[in-house]
């Protein structure tokens, strides 16, 4: 079967995506992506791949089960996807790569994607990086796509080319790029910089992706909004929120 997809991704801050399957073709997605089918889709609830890949993926922050989308018709029909969130659709090519990504990125993708667990390379990595010990890993050789929350900006860096990046603002990079959790230097940057005590490091080579606006962090402030004025008396120092999270 084919990996390619004929989709196209609409909207500006809130983006969906629609795509277009052929009689025959298949895509699988996150529970709760769904937003609309055409006739001749069917859709069918599972674990995708047995009781194993479904409490790996449960463990690595995503559902238990996945919704596969299958054209049963005669005509080219469309299934619609969004994200639960403000922001931006990914997709990604996985033909050049496996890539890793945030635990709740996975958006939908091709069957022939295949989402695992990806332990941090180094403890402290996991221990410190605001995303668990445990991130995603995405391997196949069709497309995956992915959401993110605010923008998003794709660099490649280049073998050796280093990048320090908040926590919370990584979305995916392939698996060529070296990941690590580093503090930052000086108690004043931490204690009065109003940011969290660790970054990531990411060296390469290799493509990364980054988004502008974690969901924690708005989550954190909208909190904070409806908490009336609450947030004023940490941000002076930030020495509870976000210490471990790099919010």
């Amino acid at each position: 079967m084919s990996t390619t997809l004929d989709y196209k991704i609409e909207g500006d801050d809130f983006q969906f995506l629609n795509i277009r399957l052929a009689p025959g073709g298949t895509v699988r997605a996150e529970p709760g992506a769904f937003m609309w089918m055409e006739r001749g889709i069917e859709m069918e609830t599972s674990t995708g791949g047995g009781l194993l890949a479904g409490l790996k993926r449960a463990i690595g922050g995503e559902s238990f089960f996945v919704t596969t989308f299958s054209n049963d018709g005669r005509d080219a029909a469309t299934v619609g996807f969004a994200a639960p969130y403000p922001g931006k659709i990914l997709p990604v090519d996985l033909s050049r790569g496996p890539i890793t990504c945030q635990r709740d990125a996975f958006l939908c993708s091709t069957t022939d994607a295949q989402i695992s667990l990806a332990f941090s390379k180094r403890f402290g990595a996991g221990l410190f990086g605001g995303e668990g010990f445990f991130l995603q890993r995405i391997t196949g050789q069709g497309t995956a796509f992915l959401h993110a929350s605010g923008g998003i900006i794709h660099r490649e860096l280049e073998r050796g080319e280093e990048l320090r990046v908040d926590t919370g603002c990584i979305v995916a990079f392939e698996e060529t790029v070296d990941y690590d959790i580093q503090m930052v230097r000086g108690v004043k940057s931490w204690l009065f910089g109003g940011e969290g005590l660790f970054y990531a490091m990411l060296r390469g080579p290799g493509r990364i992706w980054l988004q502008t606006l974690p969901f924690s962090r708005l989550a954190g402030r909208l909190m904070a909004a409806a908490g009336g004025g609450k947030e004023q008396s940490l941000r002076g120092g930030n020495l509870l929120g976000g210490l471990l999270q790099g919010e």
